[in-house]
């Protein structure tokens, strides 16, 4: 069998003639360490993934490369996600840290951790990107949306649909006739219902637990997770 062209094999610090070790290091580690991990060239598109993440987003070898990294993250993190790793591709950060919602295997949505570092050449230029997804301990995840146990209100759905929008207190207010203090006393039963901190994460946790349909613009909460009024 012949070997895998070089597209397909990863940035590796330190391999080349006086780093073949390192190098060899590098790629044991890329492939037992059990985590998921890939490497994306300059224009944020896969080069290689190892199994851990092949199985994690349910896609085998050849279709993983040259596909776009922003592809396996859920639509409500694209913007953020691509700037940060822009910043890290043009050597303005070495290394980022983002909590992110992503689509895995079966289209599922899992929330995680997302680690970027660039690769930078012997010229000292960034000339690629290593990620490491870390997904979530999610076991109680699929007991909540199997049993209903997270049930919101008609009003507190709305709210939720509204914040996945992106609209602010006032807007919501307006929208839904209530009061600014009305709305932050919803959001905040919703921010102590979902266990969240703030609104970014409300969103998040909305689709990693499944009550906002995934694929779907503007935001709608799933009508199994609405109580009758």
């Amino acid at each position: 069998m012949s070997s895998p062209p070089m597209a397909t094999r990863p940035a590796v610090p330190g391999h080349g003639p006086h780093g073949t070790e390192h190098g060899e290091r590098y790629r044991s580690f890329f492939d037992q360490s059990g985590m998921c991990i890939a490497n994306l060239d300059l224009g944020l598109r896969v080069t290689d993934a190892n199994r851990f993440f092949s199985r994690q987003f349910g896609c085998g070898g050849q279709d993983l490369l040259g596909r776009g990294f922003c592809e396996f993250l859920h639509p409500s993190v694209h913007g953020k996600v691509r700037d940060q790793l822009t910043r890290l591709r043009e050597g303005g950060h070495s290394r980022i840290t983002e909590q992110i919602v992503a689509i895995g295997a079966g289209e599922t949505a899992f929330e995680g951790e997302l680690i970027g570092v660039a690769v930078r050449g012997d010229a000292g230029r960034v000339n690629g990107l290593l990620m490491l997804v870390r997904p979530e301990d999610t076991e109680t995840v699929p007991q909540l949306a199997a049993g209903k146990r997270v049930l919101l209100s008609p009003i507190d759905a709305r709210i939720l649909e509204g914040v996945a929008t992106g609209e602010s207190t006032v807007q919501l207010a307006a929208r839904l006739f209530l009061s600014r203090g009305g709305i932050e006393y919803h959001v905040t039963t919703l921010l102590r219902m979902l266990k969240v901190t703030n609104r970014p994460s409300l969103v998040s946790k909305g689709y990693s637990l499944g009550i906002l349909s995934l694929g779907q613009w503007p935001p709608r909460v799933r009508p199994e997770f609405i109580r009758e009024s």
